[in-house]
């Protein structure tokens, strides 16, 4: 975990605020798709304190850290709330285990997109269905793909658009938050793992490191990617009906 940032603004945290409450204005609708990482728990804060009517869910991989779990019901007692869980499809989970085994996504990149396809991003299709625009906690600062994200964009993948209010957050920042507001995080960030997914796919990062060599690491940087977050980020604009 990095130090706080003792400089982190209010006119930042009022930025974080007006772009969601932007966002509702335009969509009228928004869910929020809760990766239980570090910036999750900013937004969890954000919107269960102050945008109730944001749906929230999450994606139970069937492959995540104890640690995500042990998370998951230590926010639900602080807020009061549940947090929709959603699980991948039992028939394609049986299907994906009987072509490649358990942990076939090791043996190549095609392997590893079709198991974070089962797992994760039909699972994701589902749970946003018939909403016009999903909340994510993207920064800019994650990697060089991110760095060109906008704080709204068209997602051509999924159909709807792409609100990434955290864009201009550094990590120190969402630390000083979480600090600040005395907020449940994941165990393993203090362990070194800035960037938390499935068990099998995230380890620890090494002194020099990005922050996220830790997931898929035995892939080439380019590829890092689950099928959420497609590299092209497309302008703020839907496109024309046919």
């Amino acid at each position: 975990m990095v130090e706080p940032n003792p400089s982190l603004s209010g006119a930042r945290i009022e930025r974080l605020h007006e772009h969601l409450a932007a966002a509702l204005r335009r969509h009228g609708r928004l869910i929020y798709s809760n990766s239980l990482g570090a910036e999750a728990m900013v937004l969890t804060d954000v919107i269960w304190e102050s945008f109730p009517e944001i749906e929230m869910f999450t994606i139970d991989t069937g492959r995540l850290h104890e640690e995500s779990y042990l998370l998951l019901d230590r926010l639900q007692r602080r807020y009061g709330r549940t947090l929709r869980v959603v699980y991948p499809d039992a028939r394609d989970l049986e299907r994906l285990v009987g072509r490649q085994g358990m942990n076939g996504f090791y043996d190549s990149l095609e392997k590893r997109l079709e198991c974070c396809r089962v797992r994760k991003v039909e699972p994701f299709r589902r749970a946003v269905e018939g909403f016009p625009a999903w909340v994510t906690g993207l920064r800019h600062a994650q990697s060089a793909g991110r760095a060109e994200a906008q704080v709204e964009s068209w997602d051509e993948q999924h159909g709807l658009y792409k609100v990434s209010p955290l864009l201009d957050w550094s990590e120190a920042d969402v630390w000083e938050y979480i600090r600040a507001r005395r907020l449940p995080y994941n165990a393993l960030h203090d362990k070194q793992y800035p960037s938390i997914g499935c068990s099998p796919c995230t380890r620890a990062i090494q002194p020099g490191e990005s922050r996220r060599a830790g997931r898929w690491w035995w892939e080439q940087p380019e590829t890092r990617e689950c099928g959420l977050h497609p590299r092209n980020h497309a302008p703020a604009t839907a496109p024309a009906a046919s």
